[in-house]
């Protein structure tokens, strides 16, 4: 089987399955922390074209020490339990915030709150 039939047929296994897998992945330490990292990555490239200029040229830590800031930081462990306990609704999700929006994902310029505050505070930035 070539590579292009594999990906095919893992195409079509997640359609099928609803993406079930990787869903309960990202319900875990690790899965949720892939996605996190995946997602600023994506900032960081310009990947969502509409909001590339606010993170154009902004830095991105290495993927190994977010996961490692991320497990021995207290307040995204406590987080991360109130987002499980809690049925895992979004707006309670850790999420990093930027401390200074003019610098990038570095490890001084995080701060872990939920996803609710973080978009509360991007928002306020906007609009003053």
């Amino acid at each position: 089987m070539t590579k292009e039939e594999r990906l095919a047929d893992q195409r079509e296994r997640r359609l099928f399955n609803e993406n079930a897998y990787t869903k309960k992945y990202e319900k875990t330490v690790n899965g949720f922390l892939m996605r996190l990292y995946r997602n600023m990555k994506s900032r960081i490239t310009g990947v969502n074209h509409k909001k590339a200029h606010l993170y154009a040229g902004k830095e991105l830590l290495d993927k190994e020490d977010f996961y490692e800031f991320a497990k021995c930081s207290p307040m995204f462990i406590v987080l991360f339990e109130q987002y499980s306990k809690g049925g895992f609704q979004r707006k309670e999700a850790p999420s990093p915030d930027r401390v200074n929006a003019k610098i990038g994902y570095t490890l001084d310029n995080i701060q872990w709150v939920t996803q609710s505050v973080n978009s509360s505070r991007s928002a306020k930035a906007r609009h003053g």
